[in-house]
């Protein structure tokens, strides 16, 4: 987050030049919480504390996690704002990745000694703690990777409901296998992703 300051300066959210909303999850109340005023570093430290990878955020009293707990897709927050055409990004597509036919050399696929050392390090950490509390049960996947399986699947039960209850006009559907926690090294490949889906969806929408 001190990094962001640096790079645009500590703002408020009702100063930027667009509309925006942060939502995250009010764990004691069991509520979304809408960011539309205020710190706009808080409102993103609070909306992107994913759990098993980010802390608790601790903000006015409140306990806060990512949005993404109640709403993986919020587009109710946006019914406030006077728009001509309202995309919402789906990051939990049912769609294979190698069903996405990324033009080869648009994006790199290596992953860097460091970074691969640090996910490993993360989730030999979080394997260890696992022992450290309780012999596991016997199966094929990490503490991490279990954590991260259960909170997918939950995200999909909820995105397919609100997609259903509030249908925006265009939605951009990334394939949840595309890429994993910690993959950062993935970043380039992923834009790439991100532009292909989001030229098939408007494509599609007018018709070409």
């Amino acid at each position: 987050m001190e990094i962001l300051k640096d790079m645009v300066g500590d703002r408020d959210i009702e100063d930027l030049p667009v509309s925006y909303t942060a939502v995250a999850t009010d764990l004691e109340r069991h509520r979304e919480v809408w960011f539309t005023r205020g710190s706009l570093f808080e409102a993103i430290r609070a909306s992107i504390a994913v759990p098993t990878i980010f802390t608790p955020h601790r903000y006015k009293g409140l306990t806060l996690l990512d949005g993404g707990l109640l709403n993986p897709v919020p587009i109710a927050p946006t019914f406030k704002d006077i728009t001509d055409l309202t995309v919402a990004v789906d990051l939990n597509a049912p769609r294979g990745q190698e069903e996405v036919g990324v033009v080869s050399g648009t994006a790199t696929e290596s992953k860097p000694a460091k970074e691969s050392s640090y996910h490993q390090k993360v989730i030999q950490f979080l394997d260890n703690i696992q022992r450290s509390i309780a012999q596991p049960a016997k199966s094929d996947l990490g503490m991490f990777d279990l954590l991260s399986n259960a909170f997918e699947t939950m995200q999909n039960a909820i995105s397919s409901m609100k997609l259903a209850a509030y249908a925006p006009d265009v939605v951009v559907e990334i394939p949840r296998s595309s890429c994993k926690a910690y993959e950062f090294y993935r970043a380039k490949y992923m834009i790439a992703i991100g532009r292909q889906m989001a030229e098939e969806a408007m494509n599609k929408r007018s018709g070409q």
